[in-house]
């Protein structure tokens, strides 16, 4: 054994070859933490110092190869200076760049996801085999950072700035033919094949057939492109990913700026530059946003994880109602390997559902994410159904039927006369309280909710709501039937709208009230648009129907009549009264019109402007800070209250829940986040400047406590 610690073992295997391998002890995974830089350092000063070593394998005894930085580390790691970034950055490179000069043949066997980090541990060897099922990316963009160990260095003088662009500011996952084709890796095989295969092309090297010195110098050197292409090359690049990225996520573009700087210069003198891009990213909101998301989102899947501990298998699965919802949960389910049986009370119904899955499954072979012949693999675990023949066998239920409390009660009450005792009731309800819905019920401990968003393929949220009587095998099953269908769960607690639509109708109240004091709607929509998310109010009305809207409203009206009841007639109102239910029946606040491709466009309707003067009071030139202000104060306070209430578990949930619930901008964190970024005692002062708007604007006496002692949401 030439080096043996807790993450990293180094022996000799054949013939001088070394191999040195990751396996980083106590966890699932290998990742680059501290001890595994260190260890990484300590390996490779041995492997310098051992005497007659011809090559070296890197390899990994885990079912991924690395999958990156530990993030949980970046939150202490992104709080200290810039400066201390860039000499933590420089201190890491000077290990991957001891291990790009050892002096001899150094080849890297990817044998599972080799992602971040991890994959700039393969890029820092002279050669890459690949296993024919991994992937390989750098996705830290998503993070709101880019590459720090090197990979926007060697990256970029490997396969070239145009492929170095699109893997690094896309942050994409990328399988084992892309990256052959472009020269990310040497050769794809099967992973049993992997180390001989390295073995094999050390063997060449050190017989003179393949030159790893040239190809050392080519990735440590400059870009190999004169002044005006580089310069075509990278503005091209950064014209589009910034009108691909926006204005409110930098890092893909900063990492051109990056590239763009480093071109003309070597590996060591690039690296610098690296780095001190990479400290300006790590310092910024977005990035401190965009991780704490990712440590709020590694929680979710932790508490999910304890639930699937005391779950029920859910091998069979009912869906009732094959409406577009029903369909949608039917396709989804059958997607990820559950069977489903999808009933309704006629024939029509059956006919949607197996037409809007259809669909999906057409749109994923059209873009190359699926075979024809696993289609039919998918909808032969559909089974339409008009009867309750098969219902005995179901572990779980799905209902999504109407959004009407008399009509689910009799459906779910007919239901449980058809299922076994020990079948979980689920209600895909948006508003109705699962305990009313539960009153009818022999056994309300095996019921709770399970609100999926439409589109149901897209959302990645599923609110599980747990009733005052709802077992908690009731929701482990249900959470673990979520996952099992690729979404992510959160388990919520009974109220009117639950977390998702009691924070969004307060949000609603705020944009009403604005067209009602003279703000125009388009406005609005841009102004809310511009301020991250990616669909104004009025559009997202139009998007839900205005049906449900109004319907959903009145929910929340009775629930909270103090601060959600509205007086007199609202824009909703007048919608509705119109028949104007948005995209549904092509117009609501705008019309909707089929472009070339026959996707549905919104086009400006005066008509709008004409049937909203009655409700309009005056004309008003709102600033963007007054609009911003009255539609993220009740929304923001809601979630508070939630939060109080006991509605959600603690502020992780709440924030999740809304990023992957109603689209809150990712970049700004959450509703709490954003408030924490704000200053709890500057929220509160805020709020107390819209005081006269009425409850909705209100801070709660606790968070005026905070806002006194300076607590914040997180840390």
């Amino acid at each position: 054994m030439i080096y043996e610690g807790k993450a990293i073992t180094v022996k000799e295997i054949e013939g001088g070859i070394a191999q040195l391998n990751f396996d980083l002890q106590g966890e699932s995974v290998n990742k680059f933490n501290r001890l595994t830089i260190e260890e990484l350092r300590a390996a490779t000063d041995k492997l310098e110092a051992q005497k007659g070593l011809k090559g070296l394998v890197v390899t990994s005894s885990k079912d991924s190869f690395i999958v990156g930085a530990d993030i949980t580390e970046f939150t202490d790691l992104f709080a200290g200076p810039e400066e201390d970034l860039v000499a933590n950055n420089l201190q890491a490179n000077e290990v991957f760049s001891a291990i790009e000069d050892l002096p001899f043949p150094t080849v890297t066997a990817i044998n599972g996801m080799a992602l971040g980090g991890g994959f700039e541990m393969c890029l820092a060897t002279d050669y890459r085999v690949m296993d024919i099922k991994a992937k390989v990316g750098l996705p830290e963009v998503k993070l709101g950072i880019f590459p720090g160990f090197g990979g926007t260095v060697r990256l970029s003088r490997l396969v070239g700035v145009d492929y170095a662009v699109e893997w690094i500011c896309g942050g994409t996952e990328n399988r084992a033919d892309k990256a052959l084709k472009i020269g990310a890796v040497d050769a794809v095989l099967e992973g049993e094949k992997l180390v001989e295969a390295a073995i094999g092309i050390i063997n060449q090297c050190n017989d003179g057939k393949l030159d790893y010195q040239a190809r050392r110098e080519e990735k440590k050197g400059k870009i190999k492109l004169n002044a005006m292409e580089s310069m075509m090359a990278f503005e091209i690049s950064k014209a589009y990913v910034a009108g691909q990225a926006g204005k409110n996520y930098p890092a893909p573009v900063e990492a051109i700026k990056v590239m763009q700087k480093h071109a003309g210069l070597t590996r060591d003198k690039a690296i610098e530059v690296e780095a001190k891009g990479f400290a300006k990213m790590a310092k910024t909101n977005v990035a401190a946003c965009l991780v704490g998301l990712f440590l709020n989102d590694q929680e979710l899947k932790k508490k999910a994880k304890a639930w699937e501990k005391e779950a029920n298998d859910v091998k069979l699965a009912a869906v009732l109602g094959a409406g577009i919802m029903g369909g949608g949960v039917a396709f989804q389910s059958a997607l990820k390997g559950t069977p489903i049986i999808m009933k309704d009370i006629n024939q029509d119904g059956i006919a949607l559902g197996l037409k809007e899955a259809k669909k999906l499954l057409t749109k994923r072979i059209d873009k190359g994410k699926m075979k024809p012949d696993q289609m039919a693999d998918v909808l032969n675990n559909i089974t339409p159904t008009l009867n309750y023949g098969d219902f005995k066998n179901v572990d779980l239920v799905v209902e999504a039927v109407v959004e009407n409390a008399k009509v689910k009660d009799a459906v779910l009450r007919e239901t449980e006369e058809s299922v076994r005792e020990d079948t979980i009731l689920t209600s895909n309800t948006s508003t109705i309280s699962i305990n009313k819905l539960a009153a009818n019920l022999k056994r309300p401990e095996n019921f709770c909710g399970m609100h999926f968003f439409n589109p149901v393929h897209m959302m990645p949220l599923v609110e599980v709501i747990r009733g005052e009587k709802t077992s908690d095998k009731a929701i482990a099953t249900t959470v673990a039937y979520a996952k099992a269908m690729g979404k992510t769960p959160i388990v919520v607690n009974d109220c009117p709208g639950f977390l998702v639509n009691r924070v969004l109708f307060p949000y609603f109240g705020g944009f009403v009230n604005l067209v009602r004091d003279g703000a125009d709607f388009q406005h609005v929509d841009k102004v809310m648009e511009k301020f991250g998310w990616p669909m104004g109010p009025a559009y997202l009305l139009d998007v839900v129907g205005m049906d449900t809207g109004k319907h959903a409203n009145e929910v929340m009206a009775e629930g909270f009549p103090d601060r959600m009841k509205q007086e007199g007639t609202t824009a909703i109102d007048v919608m509705f009264e119109n028949n104007r239910y948005g995209q549904k029946n092509d117009k609501g606040f705008y019309k909707y019109e089929l472009d070339r491709k026959g996707k549905q466009k919104k086009v400006v309707d005066e008509e709008t402007y004409k049937l909203l003067e009655p409700v309009v009071q005056g004309k008003n030139d709102f600033s963007d800070e007054d609009i911003i202000a009255r539609m993220m104060l009740p929304l923001c306070l809601e979630t508070v209250r939630c939060l109080e209430d006991g509605i959600v578990e603690d502020p992780a949930d709440a924030d999740m829940g809304l990023v992957y619930g109603i689209g809150f901008p990712p970049f700004r964190g959450g509703a709490l986040r954003y408030i924490d970024d704000m200053g709890v005692d500057k929220f509160v002062e805020l709020a107390d400047k819209f005081a006269d708007l009425g409850p909705l604007y209100h801070p709660t006496e606790k968070l005026r406590e905070m806002a006194k002692t300076g607590e914040k949401f997180f840390g």
